[in-house]
């Protein structure tokens, strides 16, 4: 048994929700629980091992701030040096939770596993999900060979380069599109399908450092994230580029297709030095570039993802 600590990082959601009727899954306040009270109820956490808690943010995820993103980012960087903890579980809500690993995967690049996991269902439910998820986040931060930032919900493990949430409601509410799992935790032991999330190197050491290090002079760019579909103008893209905005995504049509009259106000302004990135709004799959494009394309990464990696070059 291991006899290495889990850090335990709170910060809200679902998963420490409050609900006036046990048998009321969606009438509920998110966040309410802290950390310290949901650790508690689940004794098992610490069969294998030291657990230690601390509350970082107590919020509602869709309410998801870059200052909350700044310290918690602060704290894994903390506690992923000290040599006597073996991973950290964050407790999260589901609404932003892909964009909140994807972050802490560019950002941090932990050796260590960092394991983001939530609920459908707030703690006071009948039947709640969270203290399951919980006992098998500590189960995939204690696999002896994890790393990289990982997500975990209804027994599946998802790596944060390809989790989106794709249901409202269901426990199971999450994928990684045609990538696949990563893998899934049974009954206390993980079955690996694949290899373990490993950051690349890419050139935004700059921006890492600054939000690493928690610098209050760090000034996160206006990147707003605009859709594709039938009948589109260019108003929104003419209406952010007066506002002063510094980058664009585009949530394009299949392949990255855009309309005309939106692809001529997203060529404008990137005329002017606006940054602009396509993704697409499919589900599965990733824009595969051409190579007479005028716009690059998001490398695969979601939209909401693209606009993470936008911010940070933008910030370098």
């Amino acid at each position: 048994m291991s006899c290495q600590t889990i850090v335990i990082l709170g910060m809200g959601g679902t998963i420490a929700g409050r609900s006036a009727s046990a048998s009321d899954n969606i009438g509920y306040t998110a966040a309410e629980v802290g950390i310290v009270e949901l650790v508690a109820a689940i004794p098992a956490l610490t069969d294998n091992g030291p657990v230690m808690t601390e509350q970082v943010a107590q919020i509602d995820s869709k309410d998801m701030s870059f200052s909350a993103w700044v310290a918690l980012a602060g704290r894994v960087n903390h506690f992923l040096v000290q040599p006597d903890v073996q991973g950290i579980v964050i407790t999260h809500g589901t609404d932003t939770l892909e964009e909140t690993a994807y972050f802490l995967h560019r950002v941090c690049q932990p050796s260590k596993p960092v394991v983001l996991t939530c609920a459908m269902r707030p703690a006071t439910a009948l039947v709640p999900d969270g203290p399951q998820n919980l006992l098998d986040a500590l189960t995939v931060a204690r696999q002896p060979d994890a790393k990289g930032v990982v997500t975990v919900c209804a027994g599946t493990i998802h790596s944060a380069l390809e989790v989106q949430k794709v249901h409202t409601y269901q426990l199971d509410a999450f994928s990684s599109g045609d990538a696949g799992p990563l893998g899934y935790v049974e009954e206390g032991f993980v079955r690996l399908l694949r290899n373990w999330p490993v950051a690349q190197q890419l050139p935004v050491q700059a921006a890492m450092k600054n939000i690493a290090n928690r610098l209050a002079s760090v000034e996160w760019p206006q990147v707003e994230i605009i859709m594709n579909y039938a009948g589109v103008s260019g108003a929104v893209v003419e209406a952010l580029v007066a506002q002063g905005v510094q980058g664009l995504v585009v949530a394009a049509t299949g392949n990255g297709t855009l309309h005309h009259a939106l692809e001529s106000a997203l060529l404008k302004a990137q005329a002017t030095g606006i940054k602009v990135v396509r993704a697409t709004r499919c589900l599965n799959g990733r824009v595969l570039p051409k190579p007479d494009d005028r716009l690059p394309d998001s490398n695969g990464l979601s939209p909401v993802k693209a606009r993470v990696e936008l911010m940070l070059h933008l910030l370098a």
